[in-house]
């Protein structure tokens, strides 16, 4: 009987061990070269010495470590937002673009988990480096924080740019009840796993199949956004606020096929901002800034320096 017991005891040490194996096992590294194989060597080298050029600064704000990039050039400074899958960079092809004319600020969003929060640390960043006013390019998730500090801090934006977003709504939550459930308890690798799948399924198809598109995605669900990090920025998509009615220039950008923001939230984000420019892509997709670079940074400059 004591044998017995023994075995049992041993059985049920393996199969805890092996859960936790299961649960932490690490997401796997995958070296640039191969995630941009199929990207145009040219643009890849771009990042790579984009990067390299635009090293990272880093603040704290209440115990989170905050990382953006802030150049020194220009009078007027535009702030870029990214969405719930991005990081400072993505933004690089506008940046590389831009920075002779404008100081341009782009972050990180480290894991916190409001807008709140997402605001206090900006306005931090903002203070450390001595900008007053400025413009805000913001997509997605990040347009949707646009409009949350169009709401807090309307003396302080002077031109906004929501670009592939959506007003607050209740869609987003009720359409991501079932995942939002489960975030918070999958396995950060299996997060990570079903986030390259929806890159590979969704947004490469609408983007026109370009490859570039899919590889910074791959990026970022190969471990540069931990699963906290998704995980506040999901809290923060399906969080509720009063949008404002700003009287400062809009731009809204979008896609006809956005696979991520249907039709009935980007109408209902024109119903709310109808003074709005509004400017359309064809077959797109959700990041016409990666897939249509050059047109994109063309808009939005355009647009900034519309007396």
């Amino acid at each position: 009987m004591h044998l017995k017991h023994k075995r049992i005891t041993l059985l049920l040490v393996l199969f805890c061990a092996g859960l936790l194996a299961f649960y932490f096992w690490p997401v796997p590294n995958m070296p640039f070269d191969r995630l941009y194989e199929k990207v145009d060597p040219a643009v890849g080298q771009s990042l790579q010495s984009f990067r390299s050029a635009h090293p990272l600064r880093q603040l704290q704000v209440d115990g989170v470590t905050w990382e953006y990039i802030a150049t020194a050039e220009g009078q007027e400074t535009i702030v870029f937002l990214h969405g719930m899958t991005g990081a400072y960079d993505i933004w690089w092809q506008q940046i590389s673009a831009l920075e002779d004319q404008y100081r341009l600020i782009s972050v990180t969003y480290p894991p916190v988990q409001s807008l709140g929060e997402l605001d206090k640390g900006l306005l931090a960043i903002l203070e450390k480096e001595g900008v007053q006013e400025f413009h805000v390019v913001g997509t997605s998730l990040g347009g949707y924080l646009a409009q949350y500090l169009l709401s807090q801090h309307p003396e302080r934006i002077r031109r906004a740019i929501l670009s592939n977003t959506f007003p607050p709504n209740d869609l987003l939550a009720a359409q991501n009840r079932v995942s939002g459930a489960l975030l918070p308890v999958l396995p950060e690798w299996l997060t990570l796993a079903v986030f390259r799948g929806n890159f590979k399924q969704g947004i490469y198809p609408t983007s026109g199949n370009d490859e570039l598109t899919l590889a910074f995605l791959n990026e970022i669900g190969y471990g540069r956004t931990s699963k906290a990090q998704l995980l506040g920025r999901y809290y923060c998509v399906i969080e509720k606020f009063a949008p404002a009615s700003p009287t400062i220039p809009l731009l809204i950008i979008e896609s006809d096929n956005d696979p991520l923001v249907a039709l009935t939230l980007r109408e209902q984000l024109q119903a709310v901002y109808p003074e709005a420019t509004v400017y359309t892509f064809a077959d797109a997709g959700h990041f016409p800034y990666l897939n249509r670079d050059v047109a994109y940074t063309q808009i939005i400059a355009a647009f900034l320096s519309t007396p």
